[in-house]
């Protein structure tokens, strides 16, 4: 008849001195006591194979040589960019097609400056940016503004670079001086917020046929000779038009 085994006494992890915080102390006293826990309950995993058997000795189950903790990083850390607006989520596909694009001089450099300019000042999680077309031109003329004999661009030169855009598809107007960005190409907010303008968009255009529609097709189609750029480049200096607030 074999007899009953002792009783373990449960063991508690030793308190940490408030004064004295120690990594690897609290790690001691966790790897401790997760040996023993371990321990305890392989001991009573084997206690009925032990009954049934005869006696040989005592058995003891494996012994636990060590616990591996490893720190991974916050995932609530922040990426680290320059400037105080924060940074936008971009298609790499779109990204590569923009260069692509100047460089086949299949769209002007007007509309390339236009829509950065209107994708960097979206509002959050909204995919809108509350831009009229003569704030376009003030903010793409900003650094020029302070520069001796620099040239500028237009406000007419933004209005057709505006309308471009909407044929492309990258950009669409929803009034009031708002312009909504095609957010599958460009969007500053969580997959969340994407999601969810996505369909709004999709409300919007819901009677419109989607291969040809905001925000699935995307221009311009590929062509060999473009017009030519019309910022002015080889003409005299224009001053910047007076800030007035227009739709």
């Amino acid at each position: 008849m074999t007899s009953d085994l002792p009783s373990r006494e449960s063991r508690r992890p030793r308190a940490v001195s408030a004064s004295r915080p120690d990594k690897a102390l609290v790690q001691d006293s966790l790897i401790q006591l997760l040996a023993d826990q371990l321990g305890g309950e392989m001991e009573k995993a084997t206690a009925p194979q032990r009954a049934a058997a005869p006696q040989q000795g005592p058995r003891r189950g494996p012994k636990l040589k060590g616990v591996h903790f490893e720190y991974g990083d916050d995932p609530r850390d922040v990426h680290d960019f320059a400037g105080g607006a924060g940074y936008s989520l971009a298609s790499n596909w779109f990204t590569q097609l923009l260069a692509q694009l100047a460089v086949a001089n299949s769209i002007t450099k007007s509309e390339l400056c236009v829509f950065l300019f209107v994708a960097g000042g979206q509002t959050a999680g909204t995919g809108i940016a509350e831009y009229t077309q003569q704030e376009i031109t003030d903010g793409l003329n900003e650094l020029a503004a302070k520069k001796d004999n620099a040239r500028f661009i237009t406000r007419p030169t933004v209005n057709r670079a505006v309308r471009a855009l909407c044929e492309y598809n990258w950009i669409e107007p929803v009034g009031n001086g708002r312009i909504r960005l095609n957010v599958k190409l460009w969007f500053r907010g969580s997959s969340v917020a994407q999601h969810n303008v996505l369909a709004e968009i999709a409300e919007v255009h819901k009677d419109e046929n989607p291969a040809v529609s905001f925000p699935d097709r995307i221009g311009p189609e590929i062509v060999h000779h473009q017009e030519a750029l019309d910022l002015n480049l080889d003409g005299e200096s224009m001053e910047p038009a007076r800030k007035r607030r227009t739709g």
